[in-house]
């Protein structure tokens, strides 16, 4: 198959005027001008998609998409209540519930050019979603022990968990990892436990670090409401106080607790970061997943993104939880991304090929993908987008890719390809499962979620 358009933004290289990539079993075989490829390939199946950017799908480095049907449900609330209100609404949800949320995540992602996601579940569902709708994944099994004493029954079933959902999964597409609770809501001896077992069967790491103000007072003061004394009766089983003030950064603590020493480890957020911890990140080879607008959203703060490049740490962006968002979508977090950068940084003025790679290639690297996808090269994986770039919202000149950032939006995507798949076209799918049933059962969901 031959993907023609007007331009072709293979990222870290120049665009091309005119191109056509050639895509084989799921593969970039080849790259060139339209004219000269059609006569090179001329049985190749042509699709052509006029005034547009052919790019890189992009790479979601954190999300939680079996929460998509809570958009919208609790807004306008700071990160500590918003937190709250999602917990209480969480028990309401059955098993097939969290799935067809997923499913729901999921298709918000493809139908925005989204290619890649990194998430975090505790049920599975989204490793379900993603198998059956053919999304590229990296898939955390969080796990939550606030006993110590209960940390090795909390991995064992954690094990047992990501084994499974290994064998169900498509593992050259879906990679499972696993992933310790926030600092708040889990043992800090979890930190190294969960981070020794994915040393020993190599395998990703994330950790929720460094994200809120609440956080970072729970952790250096043991003031917040996060502390032991808001936990209430529901923690009267753990040994007491099972903290302490510590007097340091949510960095430093987690690397005391052995935080780090899986070789594929990802931080999400690192909001309220120094100098100090960093640098501890870059000498660990930790990456980074920034959410720029979940932290606007919750009044979280404003992430270093300029300090992270600076730090030469792997960073890309995040959409975080749909519940607080209110929508999977990578191209409103590369504008925020990149006006929070600008508005905030005295340094260095992010243009908008930097951000556009943070959304593709730097966001494959912080996951440890990117000899397989995050730019458009020979021999990588065809997980391809192409955008629309007709309208007259986005005022077509010269350059593509400041149209691509600071003009487009979702709803310019006109095709999706994952593994040289097509997913999703302009109005239409071609998934594995009904879309129309997809949202009638969302829509039931936040019916009982209202309730």
């Amino acid at each position: 198959m031959l993907i023609c358009a007007h331009y072709i933004l293979p990222i870290a290289s120049d665009p091309m005027t005119g191109g056509a990539v050639l895509i084989r079993n799921g593969e970039i075989c080849d790259m060139g001008a339209a004219d000269i490829m059609k006569l090179r390939y001329p049985s190749e199946e042509v699709r052509d998609f006029g005034l547009a950017a052919i790019m890189p799908g992009m790479v979601d480095t954190h999300t939680r998409m079996e929460y998509s049907v809570m958009r919208g449900l609790v807004d306008d609330l700071p990160y500590n209540t918003w937190l709250m209100k999602v917990t209480e609404k969480a028990p309401l949800m059955e098993m097939s519930d969290w799935y067809d949320s997923a499913v729901l995540g999921c298709l918000d992602a493809l139908s925005g050019g989204i290619t890649t996601i990194s998430d975090t579940t505790s049920n599975g569902a989204s490793v379900t979603a993603t198998q059956k709708l053919g999304l590229r994944a990296v898939v955390y099994r969080e796990v939550r022990a606030m006993d110590k004493n209960r940390i090795e029954y909390a991995m064992k079933m954690a094990q047992k968990d990501i084994f499974h959902w290994r064998e169900e999964v498509d593992e050259s597409r879906v990679t499972i990892g696993i992933a310790p609770g926030h600092l708040f809501s889990a043992h800090p001896a979890l930190m190294g436990t969960a981070a020794e077992f994915a040393a020993e069967q190599d395998i990703p790491y994330a950790i929720h670090l460094a994200g809120s103000r609440e956080e970072m007072n729970f952790v250096r003061y043991g003031s917040s409401p996060f502390s032991v004394d808001a936990m209430g009766n529901d923690r009267g089983f753990v040994e007491v106080p099972p903290w302490m003030p510590t007097g340091v950064s949510p960095v430093q603590y987690a690397l005391n607790w052995g935080a780090f020493q899986a070789p594929r480890t990802l931080v999400v957020q690192a909001v309220h970061v120094d100098h100090r911890d960093l640098a501890t990140l870059r000498q660990n080879n930790v990456a980074i997943a920034t959410c720029p607008r979940e932290n606007a959203q919750l009044g979280m703060g404003v992430a270093p993104l300029d300090e992270f490049l600076r730090a030469d740490i792997p960073v890309g962006f995040g959409t975080g939880s749909p519940a607080a968002t209110n929508s999977t979508d990578m191209f409103t977090e590369m504008t925020v991304g990149m006006l929070m950068s600008r508005s905030m940084s005295t340094r260095r003025f992010l243009d908008s090929g930097t951000i556009l790679e943070l959304a593709t290639l730097g966001g494959a690297r912080a996951l440890g993908i990117d000899d397989k996808v995050g730019s458009l090269e020979i021999g990588k994986r065809a997980d391809i987008v192409a955008v629309d770039l007709s309208s007259s919202h986005q005022a077509p000149g010269g350059n593509p890719i400041s149209a691509v950032v600071n003009t487009c939006t979702s709803s310019d995507v006109l095709m999706t390809m994952v593994d040289g798949n097509i997913l999703y076209e302009k109005n239409k799918w071609h998934v594995n499962v009904e879309v129309a049933r997809s949202v009638a059962r969302a829509i039931e969901i936040r019916g009982k979620l209202r309730s």
